[in-house]
């Protein structure tokens, strides 16, 4: 027999709670200069809580063939790759409404 979710009641196969928690995110995309000139993509308002970030930094680097990392609640990715990341989270699963790109 199969694990059971508490949050949402269902098997652990069927569980809905992170899909959920993506649609219930306020994303914010912006770019910051650092040291030496270099520019960053930072994402914040993911909620590592019931969301798995370490993944989706995991996927965003891949994904976008560079370096970066999770530190301060935020991923910090090097290189201008707003619309980038845009488009990638959307493919993971949130909501396009939710997120933000400040410039």
């Amino acid at each position: 027999m199969s694990e059971i979710c508490t949050t949402c009641g269902l098997p652990k196969e069927l569980c809905v709670c992170e899909t959920i928690a993506k649609e219930a995110q306020k994303i914010v995309i912006s770019s910051v200069k650092k040291k030496f000139g270099k520019i960053y993509t930072i994402v914040e308002g993911i909620n590592n809580k019931d969301i798995s970030v370490k993944d989706i930094t995991k996927n965003l680097k891949s994904s976008l063939a560079c370096g970066g990392t999770f530190k301060d609640n935020r991923i910090e990715l090097q290189g201008n790759h707003m619309q980038n990341v845009l488009d990638a989270l959307v493919k993971m699963g949130f909501a396009p409404e939710t997120i933000e790109i400040r410039r």
